[in-house]
């Protein structure tokens, strides 16, 4: 009967660390979720800057992105603080109870769905695979938000606040604002998830960076706001900024080029210029589809190459290693060894 104290002290400890853990937990989670519901209601108010459509409806939506990466790196217990920031964006902005909370609904199952799709296909937050940058672009963005475009302008059309004939340009712009908020955001978040200080870097490659952005930057501007269409400039600085400098130079050159895009086709500028605003989305949409497409494509198969040959690189120090181990004395720029001749080996009478 002594042992039985010493039994129940046991248990009573290992109760309270199992409480203090959950408390722990749901204390990290509740920090998490006024965390994301600042930052939905913060990138929201930015992404209203270029609103096309009732004063909430815009072609770039990065809110959308922000819950997609929250629900990829915390998992679907967080989708609570995806609706609650929805929720706090949409209230402000109304018309009526039954949009808001139609409007609220479909701002979540979007990023829900859409990191089912990804955890369907096996999606990795590094993007370092093409069929990553494949499915986070027509599955994560193309795919998934059309949950929220759908709902959102039914909502409106269903409670009088939009005529039933701007319904698919309406759609178009919601569509491709969430999409965008996907592509330019997503990537964006999930390479500075990793992102360290570069130590020992040259001022050759500091230079080059500097030069990529500022050169993405400008040529941007002339593409977008140019009567000639000149959209296809911006490729070769793509291909630049995936080449040298993979996810980590695409993804911001993609997030500069669809921003500078995205207030070109607000304002109406450029080969936005005499369309309606079904058109405008539609190349909108067709532009930084192309971007996105094109740069995490190549920064992923550029990154699946250094990989291979980093594993190449192994395997052969591996085998230099154990061939060094199975002859030591024969140098191992005349492997294979020279083996004596035939004519060399001592003579015997065959039995």
């Amino acid at each position: 009967m002594s042992g039985t104290p010493r039994l129940q002290g046991q248990a009573g400890t290992t109760t309270g660390t199992a409480h203090g853990a959950r408390s722990r937990r749901y204390a990290v989670d509740g920090v998490r979720l006024v965390c994301v519901v600042a930052a939905y209601y913060l990138s929201a108010k930015l992404g209203l800057q270029q609103e096309l459509v009732r004063g909430q409806v815009t072609p770039f939506w990065p809110p959308t992105g922000i819950a997609l990466v929250v629900l990829l790196l915390w998992g679907l217990r967080m989708w609570p603080a995806v609706a609650l920031g929805a929720f706090v964006v949409n209230v402000t902005l109304g018309p009526s109870a039954f949009p808001v909370l139609a409007i609220t609904v479909g701002n979540t199952l979007a990023p829900v769905f859409a990191y089912l799709l990804l955890r369907r296909v096996g999606f990795r937050i590094a993007l370092d695979r093409l069929q990553d940058a494949l499915a986070l672009v027509f599955l994560g963005a193309l795919g998934g938000m059309v949950i929220s475009a759908s709902v959102g302008t039914g909502a409106l059309v269903a409670s009088g606040a939009l005529a039933g004939d701007d319904f698919w340009p309406t759609w178009s712009v919601w569509w491709t604002g969430d999409a965008m908020g996907v592509l330019v955001v997503a990537p964006l978040l999930l390479v500075a998830r990793e992102a360290r200080w570069p130590r020992g870097v040259p001022a050759l490659r500091w230079a080059e960076a500097v030069a990529l952005l500022g050169g993405t930057a400008a040529v941007s501007v002339v593409a977008t706001h140019s009567p000639v269409n000149l959209l296809f400039l911006v490729v070769p600085f793509l291909i630049w900024a995936a080449f040298r400098f993979q996810l980590a130079g695409a993804a911001p050159c993609v997030l500069i080029t669809s921003v500078i895009a995205i207030h070109a086709g607000a304002q109406g500028v450029g080969p936005f210029d005499d369309h309606e605003l079904l058109a405008q989305m539609v190349i909108l949409q067709a532009f930084n589809g192309t971007v996105s497409l094109t740069a995490l494509v190549l920064s992923a198969v550029i990154t699946e190459r250094n990989h291979t040959l980093g594993e190449i690189e192994r395997v052969c120090e591996g085998l230099t290693e154990a061939l060094s181990q199975l002859a030591p004395e024969e140098p191992l720029d005349q492997w294979p060894p020279s083996w004596p001749k035939e004519s060399d080996q001592p003579r015997g009478h065959s039995p």
